[in-house]
């Protein structure tokens, strides 16, 4: 089992590191460096685009974004992580649906998206160099796109003298996803790089952006959390997330209800009864109890009770499973054999169609769990997943 990396650091640390890496790239000094990290949901999936409630923590992996302001108005963009020289674009002409350059990579969009965002909000940027690396694992449920539409945000921020809140970070991510990059995700990835707090899961409510930091020290319970990362990618773009988001907003229509977080845990099965779809009876479900499981969570740890939680998250795997269908062999084989192992609780973490999924255990069992599960990967003919231990990290911040 691997412990949860900390971002390359060269000899003076992050920012020493990523300072040198802008030298490199262009020639010249940054005007600072800035950080924003992956998440794991602890609880409440596929509910943010329903107007419901999500508890995400962040996780110690971050994209670092080194940056400084340039006299024209070029948006440059370089990754220490993907193949290729320096991608420039005219900040005037980003919008969506233009097509990139010749030779400008796919991944450019997140930057181009958020700096498209910023400035359709009424900001006014001018051209700006940036510079980025990451230790997000891409495609593993992890929101490795939000860290890098906060990462981008907050330098843009900062460099341009913006003000911007945590929320208004998050909202020109999720406004980069949606509009331009054209993934119809919800906000709480983005709320989650650019709010979260060390030591707490964030209690989040997407109507309306208002939320609580719930403490939650593991270790300090005799507790760890481990990920384990499948190692079978997805693409939200290219998934049947678009569908489920559709079959949302189909049921909250055919209920006549603004959005699924406004039908009651009680009258659920009333509100079933009205539904001849079944697939829209699953999908409803599965938004209806997660939504109450947020709940459940909040309290339990509220009070304390740190491993009564453990069943809850379980119950959540079963529900994306056979109500919201957005697991896959892997992570079903990752969520039994913990469990089997003596696991309190996993289940699959982030959009689905793979990823990742997040398990709830003893400290003296964390090691026997992880291995029971590289073995049973190995066994059934699956990539084998990288499994670490993770402890809930900072959000978004400056690092110099």
């Amino acid at each position: 089992m691997t412990v949860a990396p900390t971002p390359p650091a060269g000899s003076g640390g992050p920012a020493a590191g990523m300072a040198a890496l802008f030298r490199d790239t262009y020639g010249t000094e940054p005007h600072g460096v800035w950080a924003a990290p992956g998440r794991v949901n602890l609880i409440g999936e596929h509910t943010d685009y329903n107007d419901g409630f999500v508890m995400p923590f962040a996780l110690p992996h971050t994209t670092l974004v080194a940056g400084a302001r340039r006299a024209d108005r070029t948006l440059a963009v370089y990754s220490a992580d993907q193949p290729g020289p320096i991608a420039e674009l005219p900040l005037d002409d980003l919008r969506p649906g233009r097509a990139r350059p010749a030779g400008v990579p796919a991944w450019t969009a997140y930057p181009a998206g958020v700096a498209w965002a910023l400035r359709e909000a009424g900001h006014d940027l001018g051209g700006v160099s940036l510079a980025v690396r990451s230790t997000v694992p891409a495609g593993a449920g992890l929101s490795s796109s939000a860290a890098l539409e906060v990462a981008t945000a907050l330098a843009l921020d900062h460099l341009f003298g913006l003000g911007l809140t945590g929320p208004r970070l998050a909202r020109a991510g999720r406004r980069a996803e949606n509009a331009y990059v054209g993934v119809p995700s919800g906000i709480m990835d983005q709320m989650a790089s650019a709010c979260c707090a060390a030591g707490h899961v964030l209690h989040l409510d997407t109507r309306d952006l208002t939320f609580r930091q719930v403490p939650f020290e593991a270790a300090a319970a005799g507790l760890r959390l481990l990920v384990v990362d499948t190692g079978v990618r997805h693409s939200l773009a290219d998934s049947g997330y678009a569908e489920r988001r559709a079959s949302c907003e189909a049921g909250a229509e055919a209920l006549g209800v603004p959005a699924l977080r406004d039908i009651p845990a009680d009258g659920l099965d009333a509100a079933l009864a009205r539904l001849t779809d079944p697939v829209l009876r699953r999908r409803v479900r599965h938004v209806v109890t997660e939504n109450a499981r947020v709940a459940e969570v909040a309290a339990l740890l509220a009070a304390g009770r740190h491993r009564a939680i453990g069943p809850v998250l379980t119950a959540g795997h079963a529900s994306l499973r056979d109500d919201f269908e957005v697991s896959c062999p892997e992570l079903d084989l990752v969520v039994a054999t913990a469990t089997a192992a003596g696991a309190l609780g996993a289940r699959m973490t982030g959009g689905g169609f793979g990823g990742s999924a997040v398990v709830l255990v003893e400290a003296e069992a964390a090691e026997s769990v992880g291995r029971a599960v590289t073995e049973a990967a190995a066994a059934a003919g699956h990539p084998v997943p990288r499994v670490f231990t993770t402890t809930p990290s900072a959000g978004a911040r400056a690092l110099t």
